[in-house]
């Protein structure tokens, strides 16, 4: 016997579809807003076109920059930048240990040559006993991030770093975790760290051997902006 769909079953779906389409409708007009602002793509989503470094280390697939477990270092803009408003999103597996490098050289160690915003599962049980300064968030060695706003891990964080001459602030899942002024600020690791007295460099990614995802990596260049 034929089984028809219950006027439930009908209300729901479409209840379900129209969700969808407004959620993508959203996404639409949020991106054309970004546009208008001056936000331009990092990463295009198909290929590592615009990127230098380790480019075996990382792979496009259908629209997300992954970092692959067997391979990772530092992916780095080919362009650079001084004062920036950069937005991506990116997952996380259990254990997963990447970093954000900005302001970095094209070589040397980005989170002492330049500056490295942890990237990093901070629930994970071998990340239990790290210094406030490595976990999610922290610029590497110098300042602690807040910590419990990284979603579950698998699921999708958006993050946003705001660069503006000495300050640096970084809002994740629509939390602030960091708002610093480097000017003159010593380092809580004891290493040195020139790279808090550069004033532009490379934008990047800094992987560790885990499968971190990142994608809708966008970027508004404010030095441009204000010429």
């Amino acid at each position: 016997m034929r089984r028809f769909a219950t006027p439930l079953a009908l209300l729901l779906g479409s209840t379900l579809l129209f969700s969808v389409v407004q959620a993508d409708d959203q996404d639409e007009q949020a991106a054309s807003r970004e546009k208008a602002a001056g936000f331009v793509a990092l990463f295009n989503g198909k290929n590592l076109e615009g990127w230098i470094g380790s480019t075996k280390g990382y792979v496009a697939e259908k629209g997300v920059l992954a970092c692959l477990p067997k391979g990772g270092g530092n992916l780095l803009s080919a362009r650079q930048y001084s004062d920036f408003i950069l937005r991506f999103e990116f997952k996380l597996p259990p254990g997963g240990n990447n970093g954000l490098a900005i302001r970095t050289p094209a070589s040397g160690n980005p989170a002492y040559a330049g500056m490295e915003l942890q990237i990093l599962d901070n629930t994970a049980k071998r990340f239990a006993r790290l210094k406030s300064y490595q976990y999610h968030g922290s610029i590497y060695g110098v300042v602690p991030a807040q910590r419990g706003h990284l979603k579950p891990v698998g699921e999708w964080n958006s993050q946003e770093v705001i660069v503006r001459g000495t300050y640096i602030r970084v809002i994740l899942n629509g939390a602030p975790i960091v708002n610093a002024n480097i000017d003159g600020l010593g380092s809580l690791d004891g290493r040195k760290h020139p790279g808090l007295k550069r004033d532009k460099g490379h934008i990047g990614f800094m992987g560790h051997g885990a499968r971190v995802e990142f994608r809708n990596i966008r970027i508004k260049d404010l030095a441009a902006a204000a010429r």
